[in-house]
């Protein structure tokens, strides 16, 4: 879904995947000239992969390790409800003080009306239950777009909407 957001036009620039993981899917699988991952699970950075890896921690108050306006594209895919919901609007902040102009951010997550699903299906082992354990909250799409004013965005640039059947949400916002 993520990767049918982004348009042409910003793949020749430089994309940063905020939460990864330890195998960056998303990023092996998108086009883009340059691409960055963070993650705390990070370890070592494969040297075979194209991609610049990152250990970084969301829960820390420190800002995220690149210099501002760096990047064209800025994604969080199923990050939010693992994020601490006082840092994130700083995580946002953060995220809108990386793009550049005219650059954007992206944004997936379960809808709130998953979770007792997500956890049945992580007490039978069809999802990772330690991910779904690690989920703070879920947020409605109005939230999002109140959480991504108050780090600064223009919600006038702001599109959001459903995706597989209505169990995850997407936004994006320019810059």
């Amino acid at each position: 879904m993520a990767d049918s957001l982004i348009p042409h036009d910003l793949r020749s620039g430089k994309i940063l995947d905020i939460g990864c993981g330890v195998s960056p899917f998303f990023l092996t699988n998108t086009q883009f000239s340059e691409k960055y991952g963070i993650d705390t699970t990070i370890e070592a950075p494969d040297p075979k992969e194209d991609i610049i890896l990152k250990r970084c921690d969301l829960a820390s108050n420190e800002k995220l390790p690149f210099p501002d306006e760096f990047f064209d594209v800025v994604t969080m895919l199923a990050v939010t409800e693992h994020v601490d919901p006082v840092r994130l609007v700083d995580v946002f902040r953060e995220a809108r003080r990386l793009l550049r102009p005219n650059g954007r951010f992206i944004l997936t997550t379960p809808c709130p009306w998953t979770d007792r699903l997500l956890r049945f299906m992580a007490a039978l082992r069809l999802v990772s239950p330690e991910e779904i354990k690690d989920h703070k909250v879920t947020y409605h799409l109005r939230a999002i777009a109140r959480h991504l004013e108050q780090a600064g965005f223009d919600t006038g640039k702001l599109n959001m909407g459903y995706f597989e059947t209505r169990l995850n949400s997407w936004a994006y916002v320019d810059k």
